[in-house]
């Protein structure tokens, strides 16, 4: 379990920088209303995923029949990453697509999420064996590690509120960002 915290709290890590870097500062999706609120939706939805995940694994062992509601978390987040796959690139057509660089960061964390729950899935396996119950079962790891993987969780749930926001197209849901900068400072080399 200590191993799968870890790979979490880097696969945290790195959707931090691709969604300040490539989400908002690159694409500026909040700005883009209409047009990128699927996409922001979908990212919405799975924070709030992520959002338990970080909360929960540190802190609570869910046996027997919890462990399925656990497990519907993690396969709606694979679901839910499968179809942002597909979506973003007709959000993104407009811009030439999705950045080179986000679609290789999008690799690495598929790759640590699958190590995530490769070293996740005997814990699993070992709670649904157990009387169904949700306790309180504080993982051994460093109290930094769990407050950083706390930390992560309110923060991949601030970042789904604020998508959910524009998705909504809600007054100033695109803040900082406006449309016309999104426009004029995304062109890719050679487009009109």
């Amino acid at each position: 379990m200590k191993i799968a915290l870890y790979l979490l709290g880097v696969q945290g890590l790195i959707g931090a920088f691709d969604t300040i870097y490539y989400h908002e500062w690159k694409a500026r999706l909040p700005a883009r209303g209409r047009r990128a609120a699927r996409e922001l939706a979908l990212h919405a939805a799975r924070d709030f995923l992520y959002g338990v995940l970080f909360i929960s694994l540190p802190r609570f062992a869910w046996k027997g029949k919890w462990i399925a509601l656990l497990v519907g978390v993690i396969g709606a987040e694979i679901v839910l990453t499968l179809w942002d796959f597909v979506v973003e690139i007709a959000v993104r057509r407009d811009l030439g697509d999705v950045y080179a660089g986000e679609r290789v960061t999008h690799a690495i964390m598929g790759i640590l999420y699958g190590a995530m729950l490769a070293t996740l899935a005997p814990t699993l396996i070992s709670w649904w064996a157990s009387p169904t119950a949700l306790n309180i079962a504080l993982v051994p790891i460093p109290k930094w590690v769990r407050v950083a993987l706390s930390a992560m969780g309110v923060g991949v749930v601030l970042s789904g509120l604020r998508d959910l926001y524009a998705a909504l197209q809600l007054p100033g849901g695109g803040w900082p960002w406006r449309l016309g900068d999104v426009e004029t400072r995304n062109r890719w080399p050679g487009k009109p």
